[in-house]
């Protein structure tokens, strides 16, 4: 009687959420069906409708869910130690997928090709996420020029910038275009960095030769 009632009971939220990225992790977006999602967390796939509606709020919810996890993960290194080129470095680390098939960013770019039937709602809740990335880049771009790091630049447009950058070059990595594996990508951005935020003074643009 005790067994076929704790059948019944829906696990906790984050449960089905961490399955889904699992899922995501093992078998790729091809593997994850709603009948077997509810395998894995002990729910008919009509329960996992009834409390997710469709396919598409459950994935969208766990990107949610990941990015939270991201956010916290974003919010401790920038607020660390470190000059602001150090935490740039580790906020396009971040930001970065970890390698080919990286789940959290197939998850992205799944949510991203659903989203253009998506409803307002539906996409100011993807909005939120890109807004906060944005946010904390412009936010760690000011401090560096604040001290003196970055050369004087229009933050809001080089933080979308530097995201367009690593959006590109992140659907590379994730879909395995030769050329472009992880560390590759993380010495492009490096370089880009260096390009376009190094003062001038730090570069040499200003220097003098003495006459002679």
């Amino acid at each position: 009687m005790t067994r076929t009632r704790r059948r019944n009971i829906a696990p906790p939220r984050e449960d089905v959420l961490a399955a889904v990225m699992a899922t995501v992790a093992e078998r790729g977006l091809d593997g994850l069906t709603m009948a077997g999602l509810g395998r894995e967390v002990g729910m008919s796939s009509g329960h996992l409708l009834y409390y997710f509606r469709t396919k598409d709020e459950l994935l969208l919810q766990t990107l949610e869910w990941s990015e939270a996890r991201l956010g916290a993960e974003r919010t401790a290194l920038l607020s660390g130690p470190g000059t602001a080129r150090e935490r740039l470095d580790a906020y396009i680390a971040l930001y970065v997928p970890d390698g080919h098939r990286d789940p959290h960013w197939t998850l992205w770019l799944e949510v991203w090709n659903r989203s253009q039937d998506a409803d307002e709602a539906d996409r100011a809740r993807q909005a939120a996420i890109e807004g906060a990335w944005h946010r904390d880049l412009t936010e760690l771009l000011a401090d560096g020029i604040g001290s003196g790091e970055f050369a004087d630049v229009d933050t809001d447009r080089a933080a979308t910038r530097l995201r367009a950058l690593m959006d590109g070059f992140s659907v590379h990595v994730t879909v395995g275009i030769p050329g472009t594996g992880r560390a590759q990508v993380l010495d492009q951005m490096r370089r880009y960095a260096d390009e376009t935020l190094t003062p001038p003074a730090a570069s040499g643009a200003t220097d003098v030769t003495p006459a002679s």
